[in-house]
C-alpha cells in the first residue's frame, strides 16, 4: 500500500480534462477509433502528464545506473529492435515521436488485449496503468493486483495497489515512490493522477 496520503488534486482534474479535449482535437472519437495516429486520451494523457516528466529526455544516450542499461529519449531502452547503445543521439521532435508511437502501439495496445475491460477504466485509471507498463513492463502490470482490483471495479484500491512498484535493485527508491504516489512540486504522480477521475 501507499507510503504516503493519496488525494485527488486539481492539477490531476486538469490533466485529464486536457488530454480528453487533445484525444477529441487529435480525431479520437470512440474505442473504436484504432488508427496509429489517432490516440486515445489515456494516451496522451499517461505520455503527457506522467511518461515524460517521470522520464525526461536524453537526446544522447545514457547510463542508467539502477537498471544497468543504457536508455535514450523518455526511457527508451530499445529503437526498432535494437537495445540503446554509447554514442545514440535523437532531436527532441524524433524522440517525441517514437514515444508517442512506442505507447500507442508496444503498451495501450497489449494491455487493451490482455486485461479485460480495459477502455472501461476510468481514463485516469487507464493513463497511470499505462506509465506503469512503460516504466516496469506490461506483463508485471497485467499479473498486478492493481489490474485484479481495477477488474473488479475497485479504481480506488487498484491506484493505491500499483504504488508496490516502488522498488529498484531491491531498494525502495524515493523518486519511483513520488512517481507512484502523489509526484512532486513539478510533476504529478500516478496515483494522484489515477484518483484524481474517479467520483467523490
Amino acid at each position: 500500500m501507499p507510503i504516503n496520503k493519496i488525494v485527488a488534486t486539481k492539477r490531476g482534474k486538469a490533466a485529464i480534462v486536457a488530454a480528453i479535449i487533445a484525444a477529441a482535437a487529435g480525431g479520437w472519437h470512440a474505442v473504436g477509433d484504432t488508427s496509429p495516429t489517432v490516440h486515445p486520451p489515456a494516451v496522451v494523457l499517461a505520455t503527457d502528464s506522467l511518461i515524460k516528466p517521470w522520464e525526461g529526455l536524453a537526446l544522447k544516450s545514457h547510463w542508467d545506473p539502477y537498471a544497468k542499461i543504457y536508455d535514450i529519449c523518455y526511457g527508451e531502452t530499445e529503437i526498432n529492435g535494437k537495445p540503446v547503445a554509447a554514442g545514440m543521439s535523437f532531436t527532441k521532435e524524433q524522440c517525441e515521436a517514437i514515444l508517442e508511437a512506442r505507447v500507442y502501439k508496444d503498451y495501450y495496445l497489449p494491455l487493451v488485449k490482455q486485461i479485460p475491460g480495459f477502455t472501461s477504466f476510468p481514463v485516469g485509471v487507464q493513463a497511470s496503468e499505462l506509465s506503469g507498463a512503460y516504466n516496469f513492463g506490461v506483463g508485471a502490470l497485467v499479473r498486478s493486483s492493481a489490474v485484479r482490483e481495477a477488474g473488479k471495479g475497485n479504481y480506488r484500491l487498484a491506484c493505491e495497489m500499483q504504488t508496490r512498484f516502488n522498488r529498484a535493485g531491491g531498494q525502495v527508491v524515493s523518486g519511483l515512490v513520488k512517481r507512484r504516489e502523489m509526484g512532486d512540486a513539478q510533476r504529478i504522480g500516478e496515483a494522484e493522477l489515477c484518483i484524481s477521475g474517479l467520483p467523490s
